[in-house]
């Protein structure tokens, strides 16, 4: 997931893709333990997906508060 598209996710769409990515993440883990995973590459991506969905939300919690703060 692009940075681009993370902008325009709705903070709903936000929270719903990040469970979502959570998930994923606890079932690549899963695989791993038990040596089915193919591409090891997927939980560095997923990782990287949900510290971008994170960053967003606070940046746009951290621009609500200083709004209310004016």
């Amino acid at each position: 997931m692009k940075a681009k598209e993370v902008h325009k996710l709705s903070d709903e769409e936000i929270g719903i893709e990040v469970v979502r990515l959570r998930r994923q993440l606890f079932d690549l883990t899963t695989q791993e333990v038990t040596e089915k995973i193919q591409d090891t590459s997927q939980y560095g991506h997923t990782k990287k997906d949900i510290a971008r969905l994170l960053t967003e939300k606070r940046m746009r919690q951290i621009q609500a508060e200083s709004r209310a703060g004016r």
